[in-house]
């Protein structure tokens, strides 16, 4: 590394930018360099080699059609930035950098070489596509063009504006692209969105429509019992059923974006989670018509509860408002000291009967809660 590129390095590890890299084919060197100027703690959060295809698959989901593609690479940038901002403690911007590459190798490659660098923010994504000049350099020298476009793309997302130089040669090119993306979850944090759908796989769309059944909860942690409930209130309603993470709540703090991610991470690759800014159900109503709510008895029972409304004709409004949107509750009983408690043991005024619906005990029973779960691990601490 010469002392060019060192002073670039410097000065990433100088502004407040953190990152987290994803990379594939090549990229070792740039990972080397940024660890061997001091001050690399302040700059990379993490950084994994996503050598084998089952590495890829793991961090995307699936297999892509081609490794090294803009398209791939964007989608390591955007699992890369997501990941910074779970390990993030929200103090700095952070960004999700990939690589994928194919350079020369011990055997003779068929199709051209190069690599696709891009970086994803809270903006969106730029991406530098650059083919090298295949004969002309061995396995060292392709690997050192590569890492310093990724050292150049990191640069820039710092906003270091001396450039690092790639030592191209002159058929060589770098082709920029530019996405603007803004992050769906920026925007719903910043009251700009009221939900955002994130579907199994990753992809995160602002205002999405959402149909079918909710299961709306905390999540802290996920388990069995969310999952089969799932399971157990699609089969009911023959119609699909989410997760719903509400970021607001009504006695406690907004969700940190850190706190977010973390929650989310449960869901990756398996289920869809609609993440809203809406605690009380006539608000999820409003923003949700025509969905079925899946609730606990205990829900069911507070929503029922004058004492939280303005007494009785606070409650029918509350009640009318979401009939008005075409919403219906599906109820999921607990166990007590008494038996099971289902919807037949909650007193249901007449003129909303019709709004709900109960799962048997045989249709769906576990015997676990989050808290239950939390204080088990609090206990093995």
């Amino acid at each position: 590394m010469d002392s060019t590129l060192a002073e670039r390095i410097a000065q990433i590890h100088a502004t407040s930018t953190r990152l987290v890299f994803e990379f594939a084919g090549a990229g070792s060197l740039a990972l080397m360099w940024l660890h061997t100027v001091a001050g690399s703690s302040r700059t990379v959060l993490e950084a994994t080699d996503r050598y084998t295809p089952a590495a890829l698959k793991d961090l995307l989901g699936g297999l892509p059609q081609k490794f090294v593609a803009q398209p791939t690479t964007e989608a390591m940038a955007e699992a890369a930035y997501r990941r910074a901002l779970r390990l993030s403690d929200g103090s700095a911007p952070v960004v999700g950098v990939a690589l994928s590459a194919t350079i020369a190798t011990d055997r003779v490659k068929k199709g051209e070489h190069g690599c696709w660098v891009s970086v994803c923010g809270r903006d969106g994504l730029r991406s530098y596509g650059l083919t090298l000049s295949k004969g002309a350099r061995d396995r060292g020298g392709e690997e050192q063009v590569v890492s310093r476009l990724v050292i150049r793309a990191i640069a820039e997302a710092c906003t270091v504006s001396a450039p690092v130089a790639l030592h191209l040669r002159d058929d060589e090119r770098v082709h920029v692209t530019d996405t603007p993306k803004p992050d769906p979850l920026v925007l719903l944090l910043d009251d700009q969105a009221q939900s955002v759908s994130v579907e199994p796989q990753g992809a995160r769309i602002a205002g999405a429509p959402v149909a079918g059944g909710l299961l709306s909860g905390s999540f802290n942690p996920l388990h069995q019992g969310h999952e089969q409930l799932v399971r157990a209130a699609a089969a009911k309603l023959g119609q699909p059923v989410a997760f719903e993470l509400p970021i607001l709540n009504a006695d406690k703090p907004p969700l940190a974006r850190a706190e977010i991610e973390r929650r989310l991470a449960q869901f990756q690759h398996r289920y869809q989670v609609v993440l809203s800014r809406a605690p009380l159900f006539v608000q999820k109503a409003a923003l949700f018509p025509a969905c079925s709510f899946v609730v606990g008895y205990d829900t069911a029972a507070r929503m029922i509860d004058t004492r939280y409304y303005d007494g009785e004709a606070g409650r029918d409004a509350a009640l009318a408002q979401i009939a008005a949107q075409g919403c219906r509750f599906l109820v999921a009983g607990r166990a007590d000291a008494t038996g099971f408690l289902t919807l037949g043991d909650l007193v249901i005024p007449n003129a909303y009967t019709y709004l709900f619906s109960g799962l048997r005990e045989a249709e769906f029973r576990i015997d676990i809660s989050s808290t239950s779960i939390r204080n088990i691990q609090l206990q093995t601490l």
